[in-house]
């Protein structure tokens, strides 16, 4: 089932807060979240957890990053069909903490596509999101990297690139959704996010770092009333 817009992304990144047990108990507030304020959450757990957390809930759950290579004599990679034999249903892609060539990004999009896995295309920048968008992907998700992991918003910090990536993009292709990150940390972000023209946010930190994840969760949700 095609993920609903508008959309908050949660990556959980490898942080230590958010692996094994503690993996499944955040996907589980994240549920339990999205249940209650109707919003739609997905969220993508590190990579040696997903399968368990895949079995934990019913919101999308999405791989890290994907190799583009095929099954078999692939050791210590991650195929596309493993990812999906395991319960994801989508991927990030070029991540900023895993910066792909954009014949690799190709790649990943349309093999991904043949198995009608959704993918989020990372882009750091308007010329790259244009490119990606030309690739039809689910989503283009930007996020300025000196922002990431930061206390101040793309949003509030350079606005300009998100009005500008989603002007960019839909004239690519209207069908491709706009994310936005880096800095994203509570309701009125995700507002402001909207406000520009997205489709939803993507963050880390925010949710996996906080002291209360419940609470910043359905502050989050509360940016798309």
């Amino acid at each position: 089932m095609p993920t609903r817009r508008p959309v908050i992304v949660v990556n959980f990144k490898t942080y230590r807060e958010a692996s094994g047990v503690s993996a499944v108990e955040i996907a589980l507030l994240c549920e339990e979240v999205s249940s209650e304020s109707g919003t739609s959450i997905v969220i993508a757990p590190p990579m040696l957890d997903l399968a368990m957390v895949a079995k934990s809930v019913k919101i999308p759950v999405f791989a890290q990053h994907l190799d583009p290579v095929e099954s078999g004599a692939s050791t210590g990679r991650t195929t596309i069909e493993n990812a999906k034999a395991s319960g994801a249903e989508g991927t990030l892609v070029n991540h900023s903490e895993r910066r792909l060539k954009l014949a690799v990004i190709h790649e990943i999009i349309h093999r991904c596509d043949a198995l009608q896995l959704e993918t989020i295309a990372c882009t750091n920048n308007v010329p790259e999101s244009k490119a990606c968008a030309a690739m039809e992907p689910t989503y283009v998700a930007i996020e300025p990297p000196e922002l990431i992991g930061g206390d101040v918003s793309v949003t509030t910090a350079n606005p300009s690139i998100i009005s500008e990536a989603v002007s960019a993009i839909k004239t690519i292709n209207g069908r491709v959704g706009v994310l936005c990150g880096a800095g994203v940390k509570n309701g009125r972000d995700v507002a402001k996010a909207i406000e520009l023209g997205t489709d939803g946010v993507l963050l880390a930190s925010g949710v996996v770092k906080a002291k209360d994840r419940r609470a910043v969760l359905r502050d989050l949700a509360s940016g798309f009333k």
